[in-house]
């Protein structure tokens, strides 16, 4: 049986859904690694060393999870940290088509390595970092979607942005 899964993702911020899928691993597995990708096609607001110090604050206090950051294939670094389980977060009917497309990939590329999907409390399953970040451009009161540090930070960071 494996016990170790991971939770691969931009997290650009980390949102109480991301939160909340980490938690939903965490019953599961004994172990999740929650694996903050080097995504440059995305444009991401925050570095790959802010978005993890920003996970690892948010998740300080659940045992057995791990932040780290990766680059290149996911799959690859399944392998590396011996599982063979891929954790991806579902909310809307939405992100089926492209997580759907990303697991069958994946399955081409390492046929040992499955991807399970869980769906967040339906309280988060309308978040998007992308959606936040477009509320925070234009003040709004984050606090029922981020943590306090990441509304702060997410707030500072848009106000130097040209």
């Amino acid at each position: 049986m494996c016990q170790i899964a991971i939770y691969p993702g931009t997290f650009d911020p980390v949102t109480y859904g991301h939160i909340d899928i980490i938690k939903r691993a965490q019953e599961i597995f004994s172990n999740v690694i929650v694996a903050v990708a080097h995504n440059p096609h995305k444009k991401p607001l925050f570095s790959v060393q802010e978005r993890v110090a920003m996970l690892k604050k948010a998740t300080s206090g659940m045992k057995g999870v791990e932040v780290c950051e990766f680059s290149g294939l996911v799959v690859d670094f399944a392998h590396k940290h011996k599982t063979k389980v891929l954790v991806r977060g579902l909310r809307m009917l939405s992100d089926f088509e492209y997580e759907f497309q990303m697991a069958l990939t994946n399955r081409k590329l390492s046929p040992d390595v499955e991807t399970i999907f869980l769906m967040p409390h339906e309280s988060y399953s309308y978040l998007s970092a992308k959606l936040l970040k477009e509320a925070a451009s234009l003040g709004a009161n984050l606090s029922n979607f981020v943590p306090d540090f990441v509304e702060k930070a997410l707030k500072k960071k848009l106000k130097t942005q040209p």
